[in-house]
């Protein structure tokens, strides 16, 4: 490793996240027209990374990968590479995590997108080690052979990202179908659905520590919301005390920061 103090284009922006990425060796765009442009101009494609700065398994990546000077050069030769942080932009977040729950099945932090210049992707994951290992690829494998098949079999890049578009857009369609069938379903049913999530979260309620089902139990923030909203709506105190029993024990718990306050996941 070089004694040598990097800055790339990231030393320019205010997102905690993307500063924690300034100084990696990886010649990073921020999300723009500037990255869109280059990536066309030089005639790559773009490496996509999308985290927050509170993520683990993003400074894992960061530290293996992204601070690693063989890493960076094989990523600044192959591609344009973009870095985004998550909570400053969840647009792009939820486009681009979309992409990665369709054609994976599952999701997560850091998310890593391989697309073309007109920003259709080709592939999606999320960590990626810096050497295969445990059957998942591993950055130092897949890079080359990406850069590879871009050179010499760029049209069967260009038609998987044009299937993936297409996929997309009807899955996009499906959703705004459902959504519309949703929206004529009646109030009875909707009532008969809250009715059922409620009992369902009574059923699986830990009455000793709060809560719901066995542990290890994680945060979640839509059961407090609906329960909260159920007993505004219907006076219902056992859903409140429900949200009550969880929120004490979880301020009196090891997830609470004593010091700077609030409540972290890890």
């Amino acid at each position: 490793m070089s004694n040598t103090i990097l800055t790339n284009r990231l030393a320019q922006e205010t997102s905690p996240y993307l500063l924690q990425h300034a100084h990696n060796p990886v010649d990073w765009y921020p999300w723009g027209e500037e990255a869109f442009q280059k990536a066309k101009d030089e005639d790559k494609p773009i490496f996509f990374s999308c985290g927050y700065s509170t993520c683990h398994w993003c400074h894992v990546m960061e530290r293996e990968s992204f601070e690693n000077e063989e890493v960076a050069k094989l990523l600044n030769d192959a591609f344009i590479c973009i870095k985004v942080d998550r909570e400053e932009r969840p647009d792009i977040d939820g486009v681009y995590m979309g992409v990665c729950q369709v054609l994976t099945g599952s999701g997560g932090w850091p998310l890593t997108i391989l697309m073309t210049p007109d920003q259709k992707p080709f592939f999606a994951g999320t960590y990626i080690p810096r050497k295969s290992q445990y059957g998942r690829i591993g950055m130092m494998e897949l890079v080359p052979q990406i850069k590879e098949q871009w050179e010499l079999k760029r049209e069967k890049i260009l038609d998987v990202a044009d299937d993936i578009w297409a996929l997309l857009q009807k899955n996009e369609k499906r959703k705004w179908e459902e959504k519309v069938i949703k929206d004529h379903v009646e109030n009875e049913e909707i009532t008969e659905i809250i009715k059922r999530t409620f009992e369902d979260l009574e059923y699986s309620f830990d009455n000793d520590k709060g809560g719901f089902g066995r542990a290890p139990k994680f945060p979640t923030p839509h059961r407090m919301l609906f329960l909260l909203r159920h007993w505004r709506e219907t006076g219902s105190i056992d859903a409140l005390e429900m949200v009550s029993k969880t929120l004490n024990n979880m301020r009196m718990g090891g997830i609470f920061d004593q010091i700077g306050y609030g409540l972290h996941r890890y």
